[in-house]
């Protein structure tokens, strides 16, 4: 039986994964993310990735 091993990824690949849908957890706090329309929001800290054919990749965090 082969055992498993940890998977350690960039930002860069966590922020692909969350824009292709592909991971649902906040690279801020871990919580659950939404996706909307495109875009990327933490409901928990307010973390959001704004995606878009024309507006390209933006990246937004409010402290709260």
């Amino acid at each position: 039986m082969t055992a498993v091993q940890p998977l350690n990824r960039t930002l860069d690949q966590e922020l692909l994964a969350l824009m292709r849908c592909a991971s649902l957890e906040c690279p801020v706090c871990g919580e659950f993310v939404l996706h909307r329309h495109g875009d990327v929001e933490c409901p928990e800290c307010g973390f959001a990735l704004r995606g878009g054919e024309k507006a390209g990749l933006q990246l937004g965090l409010q402290a709260g």
